[in-house]
């Protein structure tokens, strides 16, 4: 063998033992990777387990929900019914009536929603009155505030003993009124008024009657006598105040049989 080939074969296993040690070295580093990525996997499987109080099912709208939301509420371990959903219940509970009340107290709780969505409506036209009406009329109307405002405190009170959910504000038929003598002024607005709450206050005379008689509630029906003296004062200032005005009242309605009285609130 020449010099020359000799070099060449002692060059190529240089090369080839140099080529073997790099191969051995790289296949440690990957031997170190797979076992750091083994050790690495039961944390990381930890990690992406799903947190129990969250919705495994989200969806677009509700996405990771907590699951108590589907879970019943107002129970023991469980969270508290609030907000809309429990209005809507007490509402329901209203209209109904709670279980087993008798046909006489569903009446009673309806009586002291009407009569509270009334007095609001009294006071609200009778603020009104008090920023439009002349001098007479604005006495007056001060006056209807100042009684309605204690009446229906006075039901407040008892509606809460009964647990009754009370309106917050005038019903449609009193909204129309508001309405209209918002547009009015003069003696069309003192003429309006008054007419207006001599016809609201015979016909809250009457609901008043039937409800002193029949009420179930003894707090109930002390209030309402109450009130009812309130209202008899008031119609003798409604009448007084449109003979000086020189306003025509609308004339009371006939008075129907009074209900029979309860032998239990004589």
């Amino acid at each position: 063998m020449s010099v020359a080939l000799w070099r060449q074969w002692r060059s190529g296993l240089l090369l080839g033992d140099q080529l073997g040690s790099i191969g051995m070295k790289n296949r440690g580093i990957l031997t170190a990777f797979v076992a750091a990525g083994l050790a690495a996997a039961p944390a990381l499987a930890a990690g992406q387990q799903t947190d129990p109080t969250m919705n495994p099912n989200p969806t677009p709208m509700n996405p990771q929900a907590p699951q108590n939301q589907n879970m019943p509420l107002n129970q023991p371990g469980y969270p508290t019914q609030t907000g809309s959903q429990a209005n809507q219940r007490v509402s329901m509970r209203d209209s109904l009536g709670s279980p087993g009340q008798t046909g006489q107290q569903m009446m009673d709780n309806q009586f002291v929603r009407s009569a509270t969505e009334a007095g609001i409506g009294d006071i609200k036209i009778s603020e009104l009155a008090v920023k439009k009406g002349s001098p007479f009329i604005k006495d007056l109307a001060q006056k209807m505030m100042s009684d309605h405002i204690s009446i229906n405190k006075d039901l407040a009170t008892v509606a809460d003993s009964m647990g009754v959910m009370l309106p917050r504000k005038m019903g449609k038929d009193q909204q129309v009124e508001y309405d209209k003598l918002n547009g009015l002024s003069g003696k069309e607005f003192d003429a309006e008024y008054v007419t207006y709450m001599a016809r609201a206050h015979f016909k809250d005379l009457h609901s008043f009657h039937s409800e002193a008689s029949a009420a179930s509630d003894p707090a109930l029906q002390e209030q309402v006598v109450k009130a009812l003296k309130t209202m008899h004062e008031h119609i003798g200032l409604i009448k007084d105040t449109a003979k000086n005005e020189g306003i025509a009242l609308p004339p009371p309605p006939p008075r129907g049989p009074r209900p029979a009285t309860n032998a239990t609130n004589p």
